[in-house]
């Protein structure tokens, strides 16, 4: 009976399985594009799902010339020559050496009880252009993963590291109006897992520089835009799910005006743990640039050849832009 009832669908059946076919194609690329209900990276596990790979898209150049992509790729092959850099350890402590002059009144702000597995303490290199407050933060972390053993984070974390750096580079050159906003940039030191059981718990036991920065400066700061995986060919970010929508809305009118709004498209990703997810909890505005459908994530193939410099580039000019634009005293 099983069998004659099945065989006895027909050529209507089949034609119905037919004609359901582009829905049934459309849902899963919906879930290839923004993640699996129940499975969203925010649940505590911090794991991406994998989505097809962009990286033979042709990103678009920008129609100006503020931000130096090419410099931003050879401080990501500095840093990816350093190694592994966890959090705490000394090849970390060395580049945080290295990066701390590369911004404006640079400084280091320890982690208040918080110390590597070498037991040296984390600490955040922050850089400062004066203004007025509350002030913009432009984040990302210089750590990398301790696992698995060779890690060296072009993306994750050389990338972002990159652009903040020569994102405030370019701020520092350029003239700003009478009343700007204090302008500040923020490197944050274990962002990552101490080891591969804390997954389990991410919230809790990582993103360690960007909870102590917020818990001394909530009351400083007006918003704040996260770099992550900013630098990987064919390039596309749209809105990371827990992003603030009006904040990264100018985003992408600021994208758009410098030439490069294809690689903010509509649309949004899921949900993610990260550096910009203690300055939502604290009422602060914040976005988060990630590709998350970056498939060398977490893995010893995320090497510079991932990478393009007009990823980095498109990034760069587009948070320039965006920055200007916040910057503007009221009226």
């Amino acid at each position: 009976m099983g069998e004659q009832a099945a065989g006895g669908l027909g050529v209507r059946a089949q034609l119905a399985t037919l004609a359901l076919l582009p829905v049934v194609l459309g849902v899963l690329g919906y879930f290839v594009l923004t993640g699996v209900p129940g499975l969203r990276p925010d649940d505590g596990t911090h794991r991406r799902l994998d989505a097809a790979s962009a990286a033979t898209a042709v990103l678009p150049r920008a129609r100006v010339n503020r931000f130096d992509g090419a410099a931003a790729l050879a401080l990501v092959r500095r840093q990816v020559a350093v190694g592994q850099r966890p959090a705490g350890s000394p090849q970390l402590r060395r580049l945080a050496a290295t990066l701390l002059p590369l911004l404006p009144a640079g400084r280091f702000e320890p982690l208040p009880g918080q110390v590597g597995r070498t037991g040296s303490g984390l600490r955040n290199v922050v850089g400062v252009l004066p203004g007025r407050r509350p002030a913009l933060v432009v984040g990302a972390h210089y750590d990398t993963e301790s696992h698995p053993p060779g890690f060296v984070g072009a993306d994750d974390s050389a990338a972002g590291t990159a652009v903040l750096v020569e994102v405030a580079r370019a701020l520092r050159r350029m003239p700003r109006p009478a009343g700007a906003r204090e302008l500040r940039f923020v490197l944050f030191d274990g962002e990552e897992e101490p080891t591969a059981a804390d997954n389990v718990d991410f919230y809790a036991r990582a993103l360690r520089g960007s909870k102590a920065y917020v818990a001394a400066h909530r009351r400083e700061l007006s918003a704040m835009v996260l770099l992550d995986y900013v630098g990987n060919k064919g390039l596309r970010l749209p809105r990371e799910g827990s992003s603030d929508e009006a904040l990264w809305s100018r985003l992408r009118v600021a994208a758009a005006a410098v030439g490069v709004g294809a690689v903010f498209p509509g649309g949004t990703q899921v949900r993610i743990l990260d550096d910009h997810t203690p300055f939502l909890r604290a009422g602060i505005p914040a976005v988060d640039l990630i590709d998350f459908s970056y498939r060398w994530a977490d893995g010893l193939q995320d090497t510079v050849d991932k990478l393009d410099v007009r990823a980095l580039d498109a990034v760069g000019e587009s948070v320039v832009e965006l920055l200007r634009r916040l910057d503007r005293p009221p009226r």
